[in-house]
């Protein structure tokens, strides 16, 4: 982290030279107009190609095609904007032009095939493992799977962010990634009439066919009843509020989410449990692709006394366990989850799943309660140094990896693996068809 000069420090500067004036602008270099042969797909969706210059990156591009693109250096990385494929690739299709779909451009079977390579690619880059991976699983629905997705209100409509810089993407038509019942709420609903609001959450249940919905703006709830009043007339059950200051980086919704009318909560299956979803909690927007992939964790873990469900949100994974070991423990930072999950428990009558709150960062010295088991499901950065350290640490034989980054999953792998654990199974899951994400199910394990 930088740190700011104390004031003490500040006097004992040498002073700026007066400037003569404003400092010429900088003009950014022209472009160049390339033709590149792609040789994969990495990280990103990105085609990955080679030039006199050295790597060049193209959205949109898919390996063995040749194209002509326009190229800038950005952050020091030369990055591609499609122009025209000269050579296309036989698994090409037709895709929409969503900014969310970087890999709809390729044929599904391509697409988990392209996963699995990522995987591959990450464990042998970054952990220098070789290692065999499974065949990515594929997801249940290639279009129209995801239960949940929140969206900019303006004047002309809903909207996506720009996945750089500060522009926006319109939607002219409906949503192919989202589920049929928030699609037909979104069909009902005139954005013009959610004002204060500036965002929109939506959370919808395959199980039942019920939208909730979060709008995100300054206020009280007070200030939203005719949006309110409109949302029901579209169809959801419940509609919460939360303001936009409590949305920093990786903490959605950390103040607090409070409701204005009907339900705030709508029930899901997921694998072999029904969960509580709110449309401001974190959950798996693929429900019937993430049941697949607890199953499999919930197999890979085996039986025992007792199972720790670490990064565990509402238990979605933990309770996959109970019906093996004596007694399961969910770990998690998020509050809100731990009492939907507490909720989802007291419902279904199981008694031997506990929830409790920890810290998101392990501080050097913390550990973790003695397991069997212990199953992970950690953020994007994956686990810290002190985590690892904890994990290995505790008495669990038997580590179950849930990771949605292949090369955070990679390097953590690597680091313990160095610590005497050994791989076992590998297995790409797709919860997220259309794109270039990929989740990886993994365990290790040590005598």
């Amino acid at each position: 982290m930088k740190r700011h000069p104390s004031r003490h420090q500040l006097s004992h500067q040498t002073p700026p030279t007066p400037s003569a004036g404003p400092a010429p602008r900088r003009t950014p270099p022209t472009p160049e107009v390339l033709i590149l042969d792609v040789e994969k797909v990495v990280a990103g969706g990105l085609g990955l190609a080679r030039h006199a210059g050295g790597v060049v990156l193209v959205r949109g591009a898919l390996g063995g095609e040749q194209v002509e693109a326009q190229v800038r250096t950005a952050r020091g990385v030369r990055q591609g904007r499609l122009i025209r494929v000269l050579k296309p690739s036989p698994d090409r299709v037709e895709a929409p032009g969503l900014p969310t779909a970087d890999l709809a451009h390729a044929s599904y079977p391509a697409q988990l095939r392209i996963k699995r390579e990522l995987v591959e690619e990450a464990l042998a880059r970054i952990a220098k493992l070789e290692h065999p991976v499974a065949e990515t699983v594929a997801s249940p629905r290639q279009w129209g799977y995801r239960n949940g997705a929140q969206y900019l209100i303006t004047p002309s409509g809903l909207a996506y962010r720009e996945r750089s810089g500060p522009g926006i993407w319109r939607l002219s038509g409906p949503d192919p990634l989202i589920m049929d019942a928030v699609q037909a709420v979104m069909a009902r609903l005139d954005p013009q009439f959610l004002d204060p609001a500036q965002e929109i959450a939506f959370r919808g249940s395959r199980l039942s066919g019920e939208v909730v919905v979060t709008l995100i703006g300054p206020g009280e709830p007070r200030q939203y009843l005719r949006a309110s009043d409109r949302l029901l007339d579209a169809g959801v059950v419940g509609v919460s509020l939360a303001s936009p200051a409590t949305q920093p980086a990786g903490r959605r919704f950390s103040a607090g989410v409070k409701l204005i009318a009907g339900e705030g909560v709508t029930l899901e299956q997921l694998g072999d449990v029904r969960v509580g979803l709110s449309a401001s909690g974190f959950a798996q927007v693929n429900p019937e692709a993430a049941g697949l992939a607890y199953r499999l964790a919930a197999q890979l873990a085996g039986s025992g006394e007792r199972a720790t469900d670490l990064y565990g949100g509402s238990g979605a994974i933990g309770r996959h366990l109970a019906r093996t070991f004596t007694q399961v423990v969910v770990l998690d930072t998020a509050t809100e989850a731990l009492k939907r999950g507490q909720r989802d428990v007291q419902r279904s009558g199981e008694r031997n799943v506990v929830f409790r709150r920890t810290d998101a960062d392990f501080a050097p010295g913390d550990s973790l309660p003695d397991a069997d088991v212990i199953v992970v499901d950690p953020p994007r950065a994956g686990l810290s140094p002190e985590a690892r350290h904890a994990i290995d640490a505790n008495a669990a034989r038997t580590l179950v990896y849930v990771s949605c980054d292949p090369a955070t999953w990679a390097r953590d792998v690597g680091d313990l693996v160095n610590r005497g654990w050994q791989l076992g199974e590998v297995v790409p899951h797709d919860f997220y068809p259309q794109t270039s994400h990929v989740e990886v199910i993994s365990r290790l394990t040590r005598r």
